[in-house]
C-alpha cells in the first residue's frame, strides 16, 4: 500500500508541483488548499507525513501544526513545512511548533524528495 501524504498549500502551482512529483514516486496524495480544512481532511485521510505551508490564508500553517501535536489522532504523524518566508528563527520557530522537516521555498526536487523520504 502507497504511503498516503496530505499536502497543504494554498498556492495552486505549488500544491500541483509538489502532488505531480510525489504521484510519480508512487505516493497516494491528498491536496488541499484551504488550512481551515486540513486538520479534518488530515483525520479523514489518515496521512503517513503531512507537508504544511506555514503562510496560508486564514490560519497559520504554524497553528495548525501546533494543534496536529495536540491531537490524539494527529500527534504521531510528521509534519515537513515548507515556507516562503525563510527568515533567521525562523526554522527554529516552525520546529518549535512541532514540524519534524523543514524546507524554504523555492523548493527543489532532489532535497524536496529527500525531506519527504527521511519523514517517512
Amino acid at each position: 500500500m502507497a504511503k498516503r501524504i496530505l499536502v497543504v498549500e494554498d498556492n495552486d502551482l505549488n500544491r500541483k508541483l509538489f502532488c505531480d512529483v510525489l504521484v510519480a514516486k508512487g505516493f497516494a496524495v491528498e491536496p488541499v488548499a484551504d488550512g481551515l480544512v486540513a486538520l479534518d481532511r488530515a483525520r479523514e485521510f489518515v496521512p503517513s507525513l503531512v507537508i504544511m505551508d506555514i503562510q496560508l490564508p486564514n490560519v497559520s500553517g504554524l497553528d495548525l501544526i501546533a494543534e496536529m501535536k495536540r491531537d490524539a489522532i494527529l500527534r504521531n504523524i510528521p509534519v515537513l513545512a515548507v515556507t516562503a518566508y525563510a527568515g533567521k528563527g525562523d526554522e527554529e520557530r516552525i520546529r518549535g511548533a512541532g514540524a519534524e522537516g523543514y524546507l524554504a521555498k523555492p523548493v527543489s526536487i532532489g532535497p524536496f524528495l529527500q525531506a519527504v523520504n527521511s519523514l517517512l
